[in-house]
């Protein structure tokens, strides 16, 4: 890569002297906790999340900006854990919202999880998630505390924009556009894109989701309370991982699987990873990215196939890559007559303003060797995947 942006050089510059908490976790996480409003009886979810900081505060090679991003997640998350056990408390029928029947899109990353979720977004009887609500999730907003919402979901994308100028080229994020599952789970693999974390990987790895998933659920009710209720389009390759804590807390979701060679997803994603890694963690280590998240992403494919078993076979779609990103066209009411949703006139004539490539974005390029990869290193990770692939683009 190129070197930093200006403004990525100043902001760490003006940054340095803030970074000095790192040297003490625990105390930057209880005021982070002060500001966000403790709460009792959630001492397990505060634990955790003290546990996720203290392992950022030691990453390795961790930019100023990186340890702001670190610390902005981390408050981020127990803000909206008070507001939703706040709202939880104050109307007891928001636990009895229905959630009934949501589809989950769910793959690899760079599958075209994004176009697929888009895809299904066009339906008036579909209510995906926007930006800004999994950021700020509350019960319906006033104008004002709408616009507060919007405001902090723009501040996100444009400080993305500002410090890594080529990413939106990757995967552009729209404040007030459907987003995914990942702004809203307590925890992911996430933070291994930003930051050299190793402690956190082992414990990510053993975790029981489930009560994560069941958090989950209850933002999607809050988001839904008091409101017209229409079927949820959820997404996150990172629910890959976890089918069977989805399906425990979901158990009549429809899991929309895409599909694509993994070769091409992983040399995709390691290049996402590296362009937002790039603003948190100063030098990078190319040969770490590519072989922590081939890791990462064969472990979340296994792990998918093992659950895979378990789902009905109504309620599984598998999505080959040649649908939409080939013909979306032919392949979009396909996926609608998959899901079970109408494909309508409307939904067609918005079609090509999701299929189309967002305005002002260059082809995104990318090798696995960049990364120290080969097509075998992938192939022989990812082997029983594969097959299950080539059944797929057979059927």
């Amino acid at each position: 890569m190129s070197s930093d942006p200006l403004s990525l050089t100043l902001a760490n510059a003006l940054l340095r002297p803030a970074s000095r908490s790192r040297r003490t976790p625990d105390q930057a996480f209880d005021r982070l906790l002060d500001a966000a409003g403790r709460t009792e009886g959630d001492e397990q979810f505060v634990d955790d999340f003290r546990f996720l900081l203290r392992c950022w505060s030691g990453a390795e090679h961790l930019t100023p900006v990186g340890w702001l991003s670190a610390r902005g997640h981390v408050g981020r998350h127990l803000a909206n854990r008070a507001r939703i056990r706040r709202l939880l408390a104050e109307h007891p029928g928001i636990e009895r919202e229905p959630i009934e029947r949501p589809v989950f899109v769910v793959g690899l990353p760079r599958t075209a999880t994004t176009l697929t979720h888009s895809v299904l977004s066009l339906s008036a009887d579909h209510r995906c998630p926007l930006l800004w609500e999994l950021l700020t999730p509350d019960l319906e907003p006033g104008s004002e505390e709408r616009q507060k919402a919007i405001a902090t979901a723009r501040r996100l994308a444009g400080g993305i924009n500002l410090f890594a100028p080529r990413f939106r080229h990757i995967h552009a994020l729209r404040p007030e556009g459907p987003e995914e599952c990942t702004f809203a789970l307590p925890h992911t693999v996430m933070p291994l894109s930003q930051a050299v974390i190793p402690e956190y990987l082992p414990w990510h790895e053993a975790r029981d989701f489930e009560a994560d998933y069941r958090y989950l659920k209850q933002i999607y009710q809050v988001l839904q309370y008091g409101r017209p209720r229409r079927r949820w389009v959820l997404k996150s390759p990172l629910h890959l991982e976890n089918l069977d804590a989805l399906r425990t807390v979901f158990p009549d979701a429809t899991i929309v699987w895409t599909h694509r060679d993994p070769a091409t997803a992983v040399a995709s994603f390691c290049s996402l990873v590296e362009h937002g890694m790039a603003v948190n963690t100063r030098p990078l280590d190319l040969n770490w990215i590519g072989a922590t998240w081939l890791e990462l992403l064969a472990r979340s494919a296994s792990r998918g196939l093992a659950a895979r078993a378990a789902v009905p076979r109504e309620s599984l779609v598998d999505v080959p890559y040649s649908w939409l990103g080939s013909d979306p066209a032919a392949g979009a009411p396909k996926l609608y007559a998959a899901v079970g949703a109408r494909w309508t006139q409307a939904d067609a004539a918005r079609l090509s303003a999701v299929a189309a490539r967002p305005k002002g974005t260059r082809v995104h390029s990318y090798d696995l060797a960049r990364y120290g990869l080969t097509r075998a290193d992938v192939d022989t990770a990812f082997a029983d995947y594969n097959a299950l692939r080539a059944e797929v683009d057979r059927a």
